[in-house]
């Protein structure tokens, strides 16, 4: 009887693993720019928090870990055998409306080209996880409500930014002509990094006060006009400054109040990270116009004068038009201050870091050469620097 019993439950046991077959977990590389929600969302696996979860699981990482490019990572995505019967019988279940969304899937996953042939044809059959485990979407699009005031829409409020500084911060709105549309501004350096710096008399000139006190005043007049506007670098206590000469302090921080990494590239990863993350939340959301501007101060030989000059990425055409759009309207103004002058600025094509990591169009500009006593007119007259901003704006908006 004993051996009868025996006998019975090993029989069992070997159905069992034949009705429910164990599968492995589907794996890809990690593409440029590649963040674990865009990678999800690839698979339309990000509405569903068990996912994420499992994804975390599966290869060992933190929660807001920065994917690498090339490496492989396992996705919360099973893989069984397709028997060539029915996916029921492929799997191990008996639910019919389940069967029909795992195959509605693949054929989604077919049609937009994330998988190479029918299940039917490799046999390979892909079940996402949520499927079998949590099939309720629990992780809707969120609303557009942001924590930061100066990034909030032109409806907020009474429209005080405190950002900009206790005499900055109310900030009036002019027009909705760039309402629906989402900025990004960061001044270059920062924290532990000064950026450029040069002489004045006996001032000592650092480019990322320049930048960030022209960047606020760009986001700001964003803002006026119906903007979504983030300011991804931001001084606690260093709001829009009207004086000439700035103290060149290290107390910035980034959007969320992450301290800046002491590592050059570690803290630029952390910038570009934070714009595509929220580049992503605002896609989904429906924005279809997002723009990241970078403003930096160059540093050149002492005797060599610069007028402004933007870059792009050489494979992005839209944020080379918006270059182009930009320096237009700087060239513009020129003719009417300075006619006896001919502005020399260019727009060029680079492959720097924050032009290619940023999942969007992307603008790099260069204010100046720090080091040249006319060129740092430009950026110690605090008339000059709204003047700047203002030259900005004009390129946006047409």
């Amino acid at each position: 009887m004993l051996r009868l019993l025996v006998l019975s439950t090993a029989l069992f046991f070997m159905m069992s693993l034949k009705a429910n077959p164990i599968p492995t977990f589907h794996q890809v590389e990690a593409l440029p720019g590649d963040g674990i929600y865009s990678l999800l969302r690839r698979f339309q696996l990000d509405k569903h928090s068990c996912n994420f979860d499992q994804f975390y699981s599966l290869n060992k990482i933190k929660r807001n870990t920065r994917l690498i490019k090339g490496r492989t990572y396992s996705l919360p995505l099973m893989v069984y055998t397709f028997n060539g019967k029915t996916i029921r019988s492929s799997i191990g279940v008996d639910d019919w409306n389940l069967a029909i969304n795992i195959q509605k899937y693949n054929e989604t996953m077919e049609s937009e080209g994330v998988r190479n042939n029918s299940f039917k044809k490799d046999m390979v059959l892909w079940v996402p996880y949520h499927l079998l485990n949590c099939p309720e979407p629990d992780l809707e699009i969120p609303p557009l409500v942001i924590d930061n005031p100066e990034a909030a829409p032109a409806a907020s409020g009474d429209r005080q930014f405190p950002i900009f500084g206790p005499k900055y911060a109310y900030t009036p709105l002019a027009s909705n002509k760039l309402k629906g549309k989402v900025f990004y501004v960061v001044g270059g350096h920062g924290g532990p990094d000064p950026g450029a710096m040069g002489k004045r008399g006996n001032y000592t000139l650092c480019e990322d006060e320049y930048a960030y006190d022209v960047a606020l005043r760009l986001c700001r007049n964003l803002i006026s006009h119906g903007a979504t506007a983030y300011m991804i670098n931001r001084d606690p206590n260093d709001g829009i400054r009207d004086e000439n000469f700035f103290k060149c302090d290290n107390d910035e921080v980034l959007w969320g109040d992450i301290k800046m990494a002491q590592g050059q590239k570690t803290r630029l990863f952390q910038r570009s990270d934070i714009i595509n993350e929220l580049y992503e939340k605002h896609r989904l959301q429906g924005v279809t116009e997002q723009l990241a501007i970078m403003i930096h101060v160059d540093s050149r030989n002492k005797g060599v004068r610069t007028d402004l000059f933007f870059y792009h990425h050489p494979d992005n055409e839209e944020g080379k038009k918006k270059a182009q759009n930009m320096l237009k309207a700087v060239q513009q103004q020129y003719k009417k201050y300075q006619q006896d002058r001919q502005y020399e600025g260019t727009v060029t094509a680079r492959d720097l870091h924050m032009l290619r990591e940023c999942l969007l169009p992307a603008v790099y500009i260069e204010l100046a050469n720090i080091r040249n006593t006319n060129d740092q007119q430009r950026i110690i007259v605090q008339r000059n620097r709204q003047l700047l901003a203002d030259w900005f704006l004009l390129g946006i908006l047409n």
